[in-house]
């Protein structure tokens, strides 16, 4: 490594560890659909699932966070409301989906971060647990495991199982097992089962 690169290392982590962590506003509501239309790369999809969670009333209120940088909004993570049909009663729990980042902000710690103010904001409102699809190798390092191992079943055949997680917070009790159900906006906009778990 020359010093050129131990200085560039050290600038791409600077940005990362420099990112505010905030609540969206509706004025980041456009900087947030570029993100993740730059992001993902399939059209209005992920985009338009945003713009529904937002909105749809739920037993919990969606939890929007971005990361800034010098003013610009280069991350988003969204968590909204789901079930847990568990054996005693139905649990409200989150989905953590979206989590985007602005390919060139990738890489730099800012999606650690914003998984990290997610979790921390539902567990300080009680929220027991919290699902997602993903790579077990980026979020199993990130508060999150295997949700099947531990006595949850997929909402769909679709989800590979090492895809489907979960991570177990402070509210959470043994008896809380069962199926994970998602709100019907992601039905609608057809945004289930599309992690791959190998990404």
């Amino acid at each position: 490594m020359t010093s050129h690169d131990a200085r560039e290392d050290s600038r791409i982590a600077s940005v990362g560890a420099g990112a505010v962590i905030r609540r969206e506003t509706a004025d980041d509501h456009r900087e947030v659909r570029e993100v993740h239309t730059r992001a993902f790369g399939d059209g209005e999809r992920v985009p338009g699932l945003v713009d529904a969670l937002r909105v749809t009333e739920a037993a919990l209120a969606p939890m929007s966070f971005v990361a800034v940088v010098d003013d610009r909004v280069v991350g988003h993570v969204l968590l909204s409301a789901a079930r847990l049909d568990a054996p005693r009663r139905i649990v409200d729990v989150l989905s953590l989906s979206p989590l985007g980042v602005a390919p060139e902000f990738q890489r730099q710690g800012i999606g650690t971060r914003l998984l990290a103010h997610a979790l921390d904001a539902a567990d300080s409102q009680g929220v027991p647990l919290v699902f997602l699809e993903g790579s077990p190798h980026y979020y199993g390092s990130r508060g999150f495991e295997g949700a099947a191992p531990v006595g949850f079943r997929s909402p769909s055949l679709r989800i590979p199982e090492a895809a489907f997680q979960v991570a177990r917070l402070s509210a959470h009790e043994p008896w809380m097992t069962g199926t994970f159900v998602y709100s019907e906006v992601f039905w609608a906009f057809d945004c289930v089962g599309l992690r791959d778990p190998a990404a």
